[in-house]
């Protein structure tokens, strides 16, 4: 890769984007949809508007970094709201939540663009999002004929991150962040109760300065990974009693540590979890470290 290259990529998505009227991009204030807004909103001025659709599975701290980053770009940002609760198929969380949740929040999208009489709707799926296992979300971004500008002019996450430096974008490096709803097993409800105390879980994580991580709900246990370069961290005695505590209250049952730290996809279909895809269900994947007593330091 390049950086002629990548600005030449980065030159024809502008240049598709300023063909269009209007248009509105899907925005969750991550590394894709940003860079998405950054270039329609130096294609179209005013005429591009980002919009973030605020629900249950949508922690507040990432609504709070999508409206700073929004106000970073320049770009007019709107909040809708929708709630994935009220659709069954959701909550049962099957092999096609994601699928289920894309077509809802895109709707909104598009009921947001109607509202301001907007063209098109874009997102920030990206060229390597298709080779990355089971991803029934990019079934719904199909399906309702959404602009993906990245993938369209076969920009790479690697590249994604290129354009975002040379925006000088806060979010460049931030690692990505999938909704709260992706923490649940696959097979066991999405409900109001185990997004928010995976929300107040994950707050604690976030405030010790823990940068790649996920706190999964089995049910009542907690799993907690962190990126092996962190786990360290994450066995050191006070944040250990921090985390016991914290969760606890939360209202998890029991707190653990996944000794193989962060996975994407670890509680979804095979096909999804990717690095681990030879673990069996009998794999030691917890520890619990977190039930023990520890001295206090001195």
């Amino acid at each position: 890769m390049s950086e002629r290259d990548v600005a030449a990529k980065a030159d024809e998505v502008r240049e598709a984007l300023a063909e269009r009227e209007s248009v509105l991009i899907a925005f969750s204030g991550g590394v894709d949809s940003s860079v998405v807004a950054a270039l329609a909103h130096e294609a179209l001025g005013d005429d591009a508007v980002a919009c973030t659709a605020k629900s249950e599975t949508l922690p507040d701290a990432e609504l709070d970094d999508a409206r700073r980053v929004a106000e970073e770009i320049g770009i007019e940002h709107l909040t809708v709201e929708f709630s994935e609760l009220d659709n069954p198929d959701f909550v049962a969380n099957d092999d096609d939540r994601c699928y289920h949740c894309r077509t809802m929040r895109l709707g909104r999208m598009y009921e947001a663009a109607r509202d301001r009489g907007i063209e098109a709707v874009c997102d920030g799926t990206n060229a390597s999002d298709p080779g990355e296992g089971h991803r029934p979300g990019l079934r719904a971004v199909e399906e309702l004929e959404v602009l993906s500008p990245l993938l369209a002019h076969d920009i790479t996450k690697e590249e994604v991150r290129a354009i975002a430096d040379d925006y000088d974008l806060s979010v460049a490096d931030k690692p990505s962040m999938a909704c709260l709803s992706s923490r649940i097993p696959t097979g066991l409800e999405v409900t109001e109760e185990r997004l928010s105390r995976v929300e107040r879980a994950e707050t604690i994580l976030r405030t010790w300065g823990f940068e790649q991580f996920r706190v999964r709900d089995h049910d009542g246990l907690a799993r907690i990974e962190v990126a092996p370069e962190e786990l360290d961290r994450a066995l050191d005695t006070d944040f250990v009693r921090a985390a016991r505590d914290h969760l606890k209250d939360a209202g998890f049952d029991h707190v653990t540590l996944d000794l193989h730290g962060y996975r994407t996809g670890s509680v979804s279909p095979a096909a999804e979890a990717g690095t681990d895809a030879d673990a069996g269900d009998d794999d030691l994947l917890v520890d619990d470290v977190f039930a023990q007593d520890y001295p206090m330091r001195k």
